[in-house]
C-alpha cells in the first residue's frame, strides 16, 4: 500500500527541539525524524561536530512526512512566525511521490 505525501524539512537551532516537536504533534503529524545538522548560512557557520559547553549551540534537522501540503505549510508558518526572527532556521517542502508501507503513516 502506498500513499502520496509532502515532506517538510526544518533546520534550526537545537534548543528549539521540544518547542518545534510540540507544534508538529499539535498539527496532527504522526511523527518526525530529527538528526544533528551543521553548515553555513546567513548567520555564520554552525557545526554539530564542534565541542561546546552545551550542545544547545548545534543545529538539528526535522524531517516530517505529512499527508498533504496544507498541513506542512501550517507547521512551517507557525514555526517561522514563532522562531525565525530570533533564531537561525529554514524550512522547505519536498515532493514525495509515494510513501511505501503507508499503513504506518
Amino acid at each position: 500500500m502506498t500513499q502520496n505525501a509532502s515532506k517538510l524539512v526544518i533546520v534550526t537551532e537545537k534548543l528549539l527541539l521540544k518547542k518545534i516537536a510540540k507544534i508538529i504533534d499539535e498539527a496532527g503529524a504522526t511523527g518526525y525524524t530529527v538528526v544533528d545538522a551543521g553548515g553555513k548560512g546567513s548567520r555564520n557557520i554552525r557545526s554539530s561536530g564542534r565541542p561546546t559547553v552545551t550542545d544547545n549551540d548545534s543545529n538539528i534537522k526535522f524531517e516530517v512526512l505529512v499527508p498533504n501540503r496544507e498541513m506542512a505549510v501550517k507547521i512551517s508558518d507557525e514555526v517561522a512566525a514563532r522562531f525565525f526572527d530570533d533564531y537561525s532556521g529554514i524550512a522547505y517542502l519536498c515532493s514525495v511521490m509515494e510513501v511505501l508501507h503507508a499503513h504506518k503513516f
